[in-house]
This record gives C-alpha cells, sequence and structure tokens, in this order.
C-alpha cells in the first residue's frame, strides 16, 4: 500500500489522531482533522514547487504537531519529504540540503500550523504514488563516515508499519509515544507508520531522560519506539517505588544491550522488543526468547555471514569452555543479504556509496558479525572496528559486552589507539551508573572467563558521556581524538594487569 491510501483511509476518523504538549498541556488532533490540515499543507507546497526542479521539501524541525502535518502532507501530496538532521549547521547542512536538491525548507512550524488552525476545504493533490514511489530521502547516521541520503519509497513505510503491527500486537486503542527524531527512519518506520496502519494515536515529544515516565504517564502512552541509548538513559534516572505503575505495554527499538532490555522490561511493568536494523532497512536479526546470551538474534531468510575478501559464507564460530572465541579471523565477516538489495532503494545522488553497498548483486551491511553452529549471529562492530594487537584480530563489540557486565558500567565504548610500533593498543571509554575502581576493574576482568589476554583495555576513560549523532549512535572516528590516551585516564602497563591513574601530560596521579 501507498501512505496515502493508508491517511485517506483515516479521512472520516475522529478518534485522535495527534497528542503533543504545549505551554503545559495536552493537545488533541483527532484523525478527520490531520488529514484536513495535512490536505491544506500539501496544496500549499505544492503553489510554492517548480514542477520543472525535483519536488523536494526539506524540514528542519523538531518533534511536534508541524513535523507531523509535514508527514502527512508528503504522503498525501505529491513532493517529496527530505529529513535534515536538526544537530547539524553551517556548512554540513548547507552540502545536506543541496545534495537533497531542496527546493524549499520548512525550518519554522508557521506554514504548517497556519494550514491546521484554517477551516478551507481543499482539493485532493493531483498525486498517484505507487508503492514504490519516492516518499522521503532520510539521512544515515553518518557514525563512519559523512550521512547518506536513503531512498525511502512508500512500501518501505507502510510495509514496516504492518509487520509490527502483526508482530507486536498493536492496536488501534494504542498510543504511540514517539520521542525519537521524526527525520529517521526509527521513529517514522517503527513509531508513526503502524499508528497510520491502525488508526491508533502518535504522541510527538522530544526525547528526555527525566522527562520519559511523566510522558507516558500524560499521554496515556502504550506503545514506545527507540534507537540507541535511550533505554539506558531513563535507567540511569532514580529508580521510584511506583515506576510500573504506568500504562506502557510494549517498547521495541534497535541497540539496546541485554542487561538494559531486562531491567526496563523488569522496572516499568512492560515487554522490550530489540531487533537489528538499519536506515537501509536491506538486513534484518530478531531476538527470540530462546536466543544464547550476547547473541544479536536470528538472521531472516537470505541473511548470512560472507567475508568482505571473498565473498564467501564465514565458517562456524568456535568457542573454547569459557565461551572465549577462537577463529575471529576467519569466523568474523560482514552481514549480507544474499537476496539482493531487500527494501534498500539506494541513496540519492551516491552511486559510489550505493555501490559500495550493492556488490555481486547482494547488500552489504557494513556491520561485522559471526555465527555460531546453530545460526545465531553476534555482533562484532562496524567495519571499522577490527583491532590488531599483538598480530591478532579483535572485534570491539564482544569486548563492550563483556565490559557491561559488570553493573557499575552503563555504556562502554571501544576503540583502537595506534601503538607505539605497530598494530593497535585497546582504549575504551567507560559511562559509569555506579561505583567502579581501577583495583574493581581490575578483578572483574581477570574473572570473565571468556575474555581474552589481549583484549584487555591498555587504556581507560572514565567519562560522563560520548559522542553522539542526534538518533544516540556513537561516534566512534571521534573518540581517539577527544579522549586520546594522552589526556589521561587509566593505564596499565603493556604486558601487566594493574591501571594506575594517569593525570594529564602523562603524570600518573598521586
Amino acid at each position: 500500500m501507498t501512505v496515502r491510501e493508508l491517511l485517506l483511509a483515516r479521512a472520516d476518523d475522529d478518534r485522535p489522531a495527534l497528542r503533543w504538549r504545549e505551554a503545559g498541556s495536552i493537545h488533541e488532533l483527532s484523525w478527520r482533522a490531520y488529514v484536513a490540515a495535512a490536505l491544506r499543507l500539501a496544496a500549499r507546497l505544492e503553489q510554492r514547487l517548480d514542477p520543472g526542479a525535483p519536488p523536494h521539501v526539506g524540514v528542519l524541525l523538531p518533534n511536534g504537531p508541524a513535523f507531523a502535518l509535514h508527514l502527512a502532507a508528503a504522503g498525501l501530496g505529491g513532493h517529496v519529504l527530505v529529513g535534515l538532521n536538526t544537530t547539524r549547521r553551517g556548512a554540513a547542512l548547507d552540502a545536506d540540503i543541496a545534495k537533497t536538491d531542496c527546493q524549499l525548507v520548512a525550518d519554522s512550524p508557521d506554514l504548517a500550523l497556519a494550514a491546521l488552525a484554517s477551516a478551507d476545504e481543499v482539493a485532493l493533490p493531483d498525486a498517484t504514488p505507487a508503492p514504490d514511489s519516492l516518499f522521503m530521502l532520510i539521512f544515515t547516521s553518518g557514525t563512519s563516515g559523512s550521512p547518506k541520503a536513503v531512498r525511502v519509497t512508500h512500501a518501505k513505510v507502510t510495509g514496516p508499519g504492518a509487520h509490527l503491527v502483526g508482530r507486536l500486537g498493536l492496536r488501534a486503542d494504542d498510543v504511540h509515544y514517539v520521542s525519537m527524531p521524526l527525520f529517521h527512519s526509527n521513529a517514522v518506520m517503527a513509531g508513526w507508520a503502524p499508528a497510520v496502519t491502525t488508526g491508533a494515536t502518535v504522541a510527538v515529544a522530544g526525547f528526555s531522560a527525566r522527562g520519559f515516565l511523566p510522558d507516558v504517564r500524560d499521554f496515556g502512552a502504550t506503545y514506545a519506539n527507540y534507537v540507541g541509548k535511550p533505554l539506558t538513559y531513563v535507567l540511569d534516572t532514580p529508580a521510584r517505588p511506583d515506576d510500573a505503575d504506568n500504562p506502557l505495554r510494549v517498547v521495541f527499538g534497535n541497540e539496546a544491550n541485554e542487561s538494559d532490555i531486562a531491567a526496563f522490561g523488569e522496572r516499568f511493568g512492560c515487554e522490550v522488543v530489540d531487533s537489528y536494523s538499519s536506515t537501509e532497512n536491506a538486513v534484518i536479526v530478531q531476538r527470540r526468547p530462546d536466543m544464547p546470551a550476547g547473541s544479536l538474534g536470528m538472521p531472516l531468510p537470505g541473511v548470512e555471514v560472507r567475508s568482505p575478501e571473498t565473498g564467501d559464507p564465514t565458517p562456524d564460530a568456535v568457542f573454547d569452555a569459557s565461551g572465549r572465541l577462537l577463529n575471529a579471523d576467519e569466523a568474523i565477516g560482514e552481514l549480507v543479504n544474499t537476496t539482493g538489495a531487500g527494501a534498500f532503494a539506494g541513496y540519492y545522488k551516491d552511486e559510489a556509496a550505493e555501490a559500495e553497498r550493492m556488490r555481486g548483486g547482494m547488500y552489504w551491511s557494513g556491520d561485522l558479525a559471526y555465527r555460531d553452529a546453530d545460526g545465531w549471529v553476534y555482533f562484532a562492530g562496524r567495519s571499522g572496528d577490527w583491532l590488531r594487537v599483538d598480530g591478532e584480530n579483535l572485534a570491539t563489540a564482544p569486548i563492550e559486552r563483556i565490559l557491561l557486565r559488570h553493573p557499575s558500567v552503563g555504556e562502554a565504548c571501544v576503540y583502537a589507539v595506534p601503538h607505539p610500533r605497530t598494530g593497535d593498543e585497546i582504549a575504551c571509554a567507560l559511562v559509569l551508573r555506579g561505583p567502579l575502581t581501577p583495583e574493581t576493574l581490575e578483578e572483574f576482568l581477570a574473572a570473565q572467563d571468556d575474555l581474552s589476554p589481549k583484549a584487555w583495555p591498555r587504556f581507560v576513560r572514565i567519562v560522563d558521556a560520548v559522542p553522539r549523532t542526534a538518533t544516540n549512535k556513537v561516534l566512534k572516528r571521534e573518540l581517539p581524538r577527544i579522549l586520546a590516551p594522552s589526556e589521561g585516564g587509566w593505564v596499565r602497563e603493556e604486558r601487566g594487569r594493574s591501571y594506575d591513574v594517569v593525570g594529564l601530560r602523562g603524570q600518573t596521579a598521586m
């Protein structure tokens, strides 16, 4: 189906479509009013667009009713919404706008809110989108390079929406709390699209760790979506005895760690469903109740781990009795959709990046993984997350998973710094949620039977936060620069096990 068809099916529906907070009060808009206002906005945008140029409208707005109206207007009209990242500035933002051929940029809510306030009746736009018609351009997070504009078709929104409705048991009487940025795929496909599918209510807000639970209660939210670390941030707020006294039933998202998934569900009395996917949505791995500890889940049919060098499937991972991966060099490869592009419709005006993703008729995700003999896959990091320590290849993600076992570690980011002579040394940045000393870290690492001696971090930095994109993904490429070992931290001797606290300029702290 198309987004237009789903929205038109709601044109006479008087149930609530949108909720938002303004001046301390909760406001609400029915589906009938939402669709009508979106039609007026689509008509006003059409009047401003040059028919001889790509009909692309950039939206540079925070989450709120104006952005939600722009989404529906793009679905109903004949233009394409370009989701512009609100954290981008200056030349980088100008480049995004130019690259995506934006004729207009909505950086104020005024036009959308004027359409909402109007009572004019307008004709249905003369547009006939097909499921494979372009609906949006959504930029990737840019964790491993410049953001790329992903072509998002109508089917790439309606398909995941219908899938999640069935998979999660979402209903028309649900309230979807959408606090992830609407310029990104998670909010559109996992938050807004399922609501348009069922006619549920969308509560739009900006994300706040402390504001999460009050928002859930005030909006009556029964469902929420996330990407990245929001569960971690909410869990780091002070716990209260009545945290589970809320209407939340199910939470769906990507990239949460195992301990946070369990802790969040228990503390807030809901089910957390985590799944691996990306903006391109071509490789999907699903978590299952019977999956082994540390696993990413079971890949959908056609998704395999393959060698980037040969293109062949990698051998199964071999573990020792303690669970340590013994054949990382052979077992770790890249997650690949061997059946083709899947839901990936390409990048906009970036043939080189598209060719890098589509090699040999298969989609290469850029994410490293390994597979056990039963078919479960384990995340090993991005393609640039290899470390070469003493001649041995190590991946960052397995080390991070081990560090996260410590109850005081809320976040762990492992990255490579150059060895003075050859190869890499391991550094890590830790965000704490409890007490940790060099001595207790040493004891903890020594007790982890599946941690290779070569995988002990040489440098440890305790930080309040790590650099992130607007969609809560770590900018690892920034860590060696802003958290360089020369700036101090905890340091162990190259062949030792004990950490010394080192101050600025490499001087041992007294």
